[in-house]
């Protein structure tokens, strides 16, 4: 069991990573308010793993209600986050009732939303089922819900307790979703860890086989990246931003395509080439960067091509991105492998360009 922390004073919390993290009741307990807890999951984990994490925390005495919500990016709304308000009303849920996310991305984003808002501040649990949750949303406390215009225009920054990483989980994940989950790891490496970019093309085949020492390894190495982000910029003011590689265009292209077609991690596969392209063009990443990114991604079972989205389109989901300051928009872009930057400094033919070699 590996275990590290996310350094944010006295809103610190430990992330631990491990197989049978999720029944590991000495682990989850103590970060409980109170001996009471509303489960939030979705239909597809809720078979798979409600019961198990139920009956362990009843067997501590904890009282346990749960909501089981539909599965899928296009639910994460208003309408679907009623459902867990309409629980916490229905069971008189109090301030201090810890709300637990057992799920992948779209229901840890929506539960640490409901927790942020209810009674103006509630305690919650990150249990992330997908690989994609895992090295990514379950950490750093950015919780939000999608507006048909835009994904996570919604939301409030809002730290968990813990995060708990059951390694195990994925081997219940299917292959597309843990391909999905595979771009978020590599984006570490591009944005800030060349030696662990480096390490992926040699272990991507150990990672797809769910090999347990290189899948804990990748878990880790990518949460430590993220924690340290963090802890250095809690609230995106800064070096944060950097996290975003590729989501400006990805986020445009799940937002286009209705938040059906793609998953997230799919779409940010994309959103990252297209960064690289850009990067290309100003001069800043060579040919042979852009190759190895290219072959790292194939290799990983991601797409390289974005959908048929027209580039005025795109360009219209994009303005409206959350990285839009003074009416400028702001990029994550490469200089070189482990070295990201911001730039609102890019000339309108080199990113049309850039989006119509990856459309």
């Amino acid at each position: 069991m590996r275990e590290l922390a996310v350094d944010l004073g006295e809103r610190s919390y430990p992330i631990f990573i491990g197989s049978g993290v999720l029944t590991a009741h000495e682990l989850l307990l103590p970060h409980l308010e109170q001996p009471r807890a509303v489960l939030v999951t979705n239909e597809t984990v809720a078979p798979l793993y409600l019961e198990r994490v139920t009956t362990m925390l009843e067997r501590h005495a904890v009282r346990v209600d749960s909501v089981v919500l539909p599965d899928g990016e296009q639910y994460k709304n208003w309408q679907t986050l009623e459902k867990v308000y309409d629980t916490l009303v229905d069971t008189r849920a109090e301030r201090a009732t810890t709300l637990i996310a057992l799920g992948g991305g779209v229901v840890g984003d929506m539960t640490g939303f409901a927790a942020a808002t209810w009674q103006r501040g509630a305690p919650f649990v990150q249990m992330p089922t997908t690989l994609l949750a895992q090295v990514d949303s379950s950490v750093g406390g950015k919780t939000a819900i999608n507006h048909p215009r835009g994904k996570n225009m919604i939301g409030a920054f809002h730290q968990p307790r813990a995060v708990l990483i059951d390694t195990d989980t994925l081997a219940t994940l299917p292959l597309r979703e843990l391909r999905a989950g595979l771009a978020e790891v590599i984006k570490y490496g591009l944005i800030r860890d060349a030696a662990f970019f480096d390490w992926l093309e040699g272990h991507m085949e150990a990672l797809l086989a769910l090999e347990p020492g290189p899948v804990a390894f990748a878990i880790e190495r990518s949460c430590r990246n993220k924690a340290e982000v963090v802890a250095a910029d809690e609230t995106e003011r800064g070096e944060r931003a950097l996290l975003n590689l590729g989501h400006t265009f990805g986020h445009a292209i799940e937002t286009g395509t209705g938040y059906v077609d793609w998953l997230h991690g799919e779409a940010v596969a994309v959103g990252m080439l297209m960064a690289a392209e850009v990067s290309l063009r100003l001069g800043w990443l060579d040919e042979g960067e852009l190759a190895r990114i290219e072959g790292l991604l194939i290799r990983a079972g991601l797409p390289v091509q974005g959908p048929a989205l027209p580039v005025d389109e795109m360009l219209h989901w994009m303005a409206g991105d959350k990285k839009v300051s003074g009416g400028r928009l702001r990029l994550v872009l490469l200089q070189g492998i482990g070295k990201a930057v911001v730039t609102a400094d890019v000339p309108p033919s080199v990113l049309r360009a850039a989006i119509e070699a990856r459309s």
